[in-house]
């Protein structure tokens, strides 16, 4: 171990110049707490002369991260470009090959490349770090990882993506439909000018992917990860929602069922006592289900230059600090491959919206198709009539799979008094 740690930074976007502001502002208290220094000594960026609102005067520029990555006289490598592929991959790549450590916050790289880039670093005998690729500023890498490590994992899920919990808080607390909401997000800068990552729930889909690879010790998969997002949620969801006595929130959910592994990402109704009901805005929460630990929830800011730079540095002082860890928690090449469990085999209660013709026998033709996929209706609300014209029918049902209630929202969408897809909704009772 040097008297100094020295960091490389690939990537001056919002969360690379928040890196930087901690390290020059809290150099004293970070070299008490590491026991040593930590200096940048490189940084790697598309534009050299941008004004960044940082002094980088006094570090080696490189326009190329992967030569940074092979070159620079550095010991840890800050990936924070982006991306699964590309300039990001190959500077990830090139710091582990040349014996550096890798800190990063790249959810989609570890998501798509997190098992190979493991056993690349196991190989070279240094760190692969990555606890603000998954819910910013909350330390749930190190959580499940290192506190919960005496535990077995039944379950973790939560609020992964801030954008869709602030657009789907801001359309109950307004009554405002998806779009307006959206464009509004997209003003405040808290979804982007392409926001399909997000409102389709790819982001919490990697995010996903991690934690269950941590958590259960399994080789990360994306491609098992079941992802639908909130593109279909409407304003009238979100009314029959509450007066259900539920709350609408984007989960990823992972859970271990016997020798299988569930992995899935989309809408939910959550009753209101939830403790992840509460967690409104932009804000993310995690739920973990242990065997000796029960269930503990952290919630923090999910996204933004200060939370997930927060989150860089608890990684950079671990390096610092001597602490090494797996990087998913067992050794890479321990890491299991279990068989994915179906989506057709979830088991629940479910929520449909429909919208009927309202003349007579429309719900003995809905109540029909129901009966003959074995689904069971709990409640029916139908809050409006008018004649000849289409209506919104809401049904929730009773405990049935996937499979039963998908083969009957088909039949009933091929009835001619329904004039849209249905929408149908999972309910969790956490």
């Amino acid at each position: 171990m040097s008297d100094i740690l020295k960091v490389a930074i690939a990537g001056l976007g919002t969360v690379g110049v928040g890196t930087v502001k901690i390290l020059q502002q809290h150099a004293d208290v970070l070299a008490k707490r590491c026991g040593r220094p930590v200096n940048i000594v490189a940084i790697s960026a598309r534009d050299h002369n941008k004004d960044r609102g940082v002094d980088l005067s006094g570090y080696q520029w490189y326009s190329d991260a992967a030569e940074m990555a092979r070159d620079a006289d550095c010991d840890v490598v800050v990936e924070l470009i982006g991306g699964s592929e590309g300039i990001a991959k190959d500077a990830v790549e090139a710091a582990l090959n040349a014996g550096r450590h890798v800190v990063t916050a790249n959810k989609a790289l570890v998501a798509h490349h997190g098992t190979e880039l493991a056993c690349l670093a196991e190989k070279n005998g240094v760190s692969l770090n990555y606890e603000a690729a998954v819910a910013g500023g909350i330390p749930i890498i190190k959580t499940v990882r290192e506190g919960l490590a005496g535990n077995s994992l039944s379950r973790v899920y939560g609020i992964l993506n801030g954008t869709c919990n602030y657009i789907l808080t801001t359309m109950r607390e307004t009554g405002r439909d998806f779009d307006d909401v959206l464009a509004d997000a997209q003003k405040l800068g808290y979804a982007e000018a392409d926001p399909a990552f997000d409102i389709d729930g790819v982001d919490a889909a990697h995010k996903l992917a991690i934690l269950a690879s941590v958590a259960f010790g399994t080789e990360v998969d994306f491609d098992a990860v079941h992802v639908e997002g909130i593109r279909h949620i409407n304003a009238m969801d979100i009314q029959f929602a509450d007066e259900l006595g539920y709350k609408i929130k984007l989960l990823g959910i992972a859970t271990k069922v016997n020798a299988t592994i569930e992995q899935r990402v989309h809408p939910c109704m959550v009753p209101e006592g939830a403790p992840v009901s509460t967690v409104e805005g932009v804000f993310n929460a995690v739920v973990c289900d242990g065997d000796f630990v029960d269930t503990i929830m952290q919630e923090g800011r999910g996204a933004g230059e200060g939370p997930t730079a927060s989150a860089v540095m608890a990684d950079v002082m671990d390096i610092a600090r001597g602490i090494s860890v797996p990087t998913f928690a067992v050794p890479a090449t321990q890491l299991q491959k279990l068989p994915t469990r179906p989506m057709a085999e979830r088991r629940g209660a479910y929520y449909v919206r429909l919208m009927l013709v309202d003349e007579p026998g429309v719900f003995a033709d809905v109540a029909a198709a129901l009966r003959d996929h074995e689904v069971s209706m709990e409640q029916l609300l139908q809050r409006m009539r008018d004649p000849g014209e289409a209506v919104p029918v809401v049904i929730t049902t009773h405990d049935t799979t996937e499979a039963d209630m998908v083969n009957a929202l088909n039949a009933i969408a091929a009835l001619d008094t329904v004039t849209e897809a249905p929408c149908m909704i999972r309910i969790e009772t956490f």
